[in-house]
């Protein structure tokens, strides 16, 4: 057989870790698997379905990982994502942003006749009559959520008069099948101070909460209320409004999360599982160091990767080109041509995307690649 990836000859070696062609994109699996019980539990106790989002790992292996620890399905970001998932296996799916165009609207259709609990989200009345007819046409009805605008502005309908009389739309459209409502507060979800976070997410979890008692004073069903982040977990379950949390990137952390503080100060109960692997390329330049890591191994909507390990401390990572990165030393340190050198994701969802498949390892010993089936399924 072919070999499909360049470290397939790695696996189960002791020591591979460290013998990675890179850059790679690694994925701890014993802190992964404790982020994903550590989400699971949170979500038991608190009475809440666990939905989370393939948009950060576009993975099916970690979805099927997340789906035997007790999630009841996956949330896609685009129907391409929600195809892959589908292939895979993946019966549950909420597509959580609007597929508008004919041909979007007809691979929908072909996706909902293969599994059997797929649901998009509308904000549109116009939306939701063409979905409405093609679904008829189709001759199986569609699951919808109506899609609520927390004040983000991005997607979502205005709550009061507005979501009200979509909702209705969609329950009198005979091939539409409501099912409730999605509301994600992007918005808040990385703002630092846990109490500015949790006023934000409660103000958009009561706007939510009227919405949902609205539906339901209309004769209208709203059994699923969809929604939340890893950055408002902890904070949404005490509204006792939502019945499924989106939450993502807490299976992987990254920067921009590890900044945000839990309740009195305290770390986000969930640790960082994923890291770029690099390798020193060059040496010449005293108190620098090039990397083979640069603007095409990490997302770029962020600050720069930190450092995790393998360069002396206070040593700092800056971009250096489209295929390299610069490892900026402190005085008189080095570091040899063909160190490894492992960085924290600046953005995980963005990064992972970039990228082929997950190199999987237990302490240093690469034990799998997990392809990245959805990678570039942006339609």
């Amino acid at each position: 057989m072919a070999v499909r990836f360049v470290n397939e000859d790695l696996i189960g070696k002791p020591g591979s870790r460290a013998a990675l062609a890179t850059p790679a994109l690694v994925l701890d699996l014993d802190v992964f698997e404790r982020n994903v019980a550590t989400m699971a539990d949170h979500c038991r106790r608190n009475g809440l379905s666990l939905r989370p989002h393939a948009k950060t790992h576009k993975s099916v292996a970690i979805a099927r990982a997340q789906i035997a620890a007790g999630a009841i399905g996956q949330c896609c970001a685009k129907l391409g994502e929600a195809e892959a998932m589908g292939e895979g296996g993946v019966e549950s799916i909420v597509v959580t942003s609007p597929v508008v165009s004919p041909r979007g609207i007809a691979r929908a259709m072909a996706l909902n006749a293969k599994i059997s609990d797929l649901m998009l989200t509308v904000d549109n009345p116009a939306n939701a009559t063409a979905l409405a007819e093609a679904a008829k046409a189709a001759g199986k009805p569609l699951k919808v959520l109506v899609d609520l605008d927390p004040g983000l502005h991005r997607t979502g309908i205005a709550a009061g008069e507005p979501v009200l009389a979509l909702a209705k739309q969609v329950h009198a459209s005979g091939s539409l099948t409501l099912r409730g409502l999605q509301c994600y507060a992007g918005h808040v979800m990385h703002i630092e101070d846990f109490a500015d976070r949790r006023e934000k997410s409660l103000v958009a979890m009561k706007l939510l909460g009227e919405t949902r008692d609205a539906l339901k004073a209309a004769g209208l069903p709203c059994d699923i209320v969809s929604g939340g982040g890893t950055g408002s977990f902890d904070i949404d379950p005490e509204a006792r409004v939502l019945t499924e949390l989106q939450g993502g990137s807490y299976i992987f952390m990254d920067k921009q999360y590890n900044d945000v503080h839990g309740g009195n100060g305290a770390s986000m109960p969930f640790e960082t599982s994923l890291f770029v692997q690099m390798s020193v390329v060059s040496n010449n330049t005293r108190n620098l160091a090039t990397t083979d890591a640069g603007f095409k191994a990490f997302s770029t909507d962020a600050a720069p990767p930190v450092l995790h390990s393998g360069a002396p401390e206070g040593s700092a990572y800056f971009f250096f080109g489209d295929e390299q990165g610069g490892i900026a030393l402190p005085q008189g340190a080095t570091l040899p041509l063909g160190a490894s050198l492992t960085a924290v994701t600046p953005h995980c969802d963005p990064t992972v995307n970039l990228y082929d498949a997950y190199h999987v390892v237990r302490g240093d010993t690469l034990v799998a690649i997990w392809p990245i089936e959805a990678r570039g399924k942006s339609a």
